[in-house]
């Protein structure tokens, strides 16, 4: 049994909605993805889409106009 992932929208008045809750890695990642290319995420009514472990703690952060935050792009 694998470690599990909750996938969170996050509206521009920065209320949240879980999407998805105890998820296996790749299923939370193909749902954060859906949600960063959902029309509204386009559109901004989807503001950003963090993936968090079960300790609540960030593993993926997309945001409306500037895109995957975290984790940081290696250069």
């Amino acid at each position: 049994m694998g470690e599990k992932f909750n996938v969170v929208q996050i509206f521009p008045d920065e209320t949240n909605e879980y999407v998805g809750r105890a998820l296996e890695a790749e299923a939370a990642v193909l749902l954060a993805r859906d949600y960063t290319s959902r029309p509204a995420a386009k559109l901004g009514i989807i503001a950003q889409v963090m993936i968090t472990d079960m300790n609540d703690c960030c593993v993926f952060h997309w945001k409306h106009r500037e895109g995957i935050v975290f984790p940081p792009e290696e250069k």
